[in-house]
């Protein structure tokens, strides 16, 4: 959006959306990404947590403690407890999903393989559990946000919570409860206590590799200037604005509700622009975490 446009309604004969098909650039550039995030994923289980006795929690979490008890590669495990939720699931994940989840685990499973017998970068246990935690985050990050994961939980969580009153996040969070607190019975509850600490830093690596660091921000403002305020914002921030139609819901006076999208740096000059122009203007803040479409680009403050 380049300049202030205000709220019309579809055309009663405009075509419809079409289903855009994935080009083979697209599809050779997740087949890179799943590999590389699940390459560095198998890294991070097999050069630091594992050697220290640490666990990452889902399927994983009990493939290292299977291959722990039986000394059997853990790749083996990774790749026989995912296939079967992965064929039960498929038509409830979809089939995109499905392969590209598949990717992931074969790419794991084949990292951890071959890296089973290299030396760990560090046999202390805090270090393995910061620098392990924070690389199995970025791998498996890199797999969710390019259409896939490294993990049949969330497949057994979708299949699960559609027959119980549980959301997916509760049975995942249950699920990995569950698994973390056999760790203490395998590997001793300081260990399990590691592998929690772990999984709350891979957790939160994993968040921000997905929704990045640059995450944009929804404004929605409510002024008696807005004209003055959305003209402020398109000739000094050089950002678009929309105008909406709105009713108070006490009042019931008419309003008009002004809608940007700007980035992280912005948001200060904005409120800035808005509290100059209108003290007692409504400001409300979003965050969004994936912007398409339209005319923005994310750029400098000039």
């Amino acid at each position: 959006m380049t300049s202030p446009v205000p709220v019309t309604s579809a055309s009663p004969d405009k075509k419809p959306a079409q289903h855009v098909k994935l080009t083979p650039l697209d599809i050779a550039r997740r087949i890179v990404l799943i590999m590389l995030g699940a390459g560095l994923a198998g890294v991070a289980l097999e050069i630091f947590l594992i050697p220290n006795d640490i666990i990452d929690g889902g399927i994983t979490g009990i493939s290292i403690m299977g291959a722990h008890l039986t000394h059997l590669p853990l790749g083996v495990f990774l790749f026989i407890l995912n296939l079967p939720f992965l064929i039960a699931g498929y038509k409830s994940i979809g089939k995109t999903f499905a392969l590209s989840t598949l990717l992931g685990v074969v790419t794991l499973s084949v990292t951890t393989t071959l890296l089973h017998h290299v030396e760990p970068f560090t046999d202390q246990t805090l270090l393995a559990t910061v620098f392990g935690g924070i690389l199995l985050g970025i791998g498996v990050g890199i797999v969710i946000r390019s259409g896939g994961t490294t993990d049949g939980t969330e497949v057994v969580a979708i299949m699960v919570s559609k027959k119980t009153p549980f959301s997916v996040g509760q049975m995942v969070m249950f699920i990995n409860f569950f698994i973390l607190g056999s760790a203490g019975l395998v590997f001793g509850w300081d260990n399990a206590m590691f592998s929690l600490i772990t999984y709350f830093i891979a957790f939160k690596v994993m968040d921000l590799t997905i929704e990045g660091f640059d995450e944009s921000k929804s404004i929605w403002v409510i002024s008696d200037h807005y004209r003055e305020i959305g003209e402020a914002i398109v000739s000094r921030l050089g950002r678009g604005v929309t105008y909406l139609n709105g009713e108070g819901g006490y009042s019931g006076d008419s309003k008009q509700v002004i809608f940007t999208v700007v980035t992280r740096m912005e948001e200060a000059k904005l409120k800035s622009i808005v509290t100059e122009m209108d003290q007692n203007a409504f400001l409300a803040v979003g965050n969004i975490h994936d912007v398409r479409g339209g005319r923005f680009k994310k750029k400098d403050i000039h």
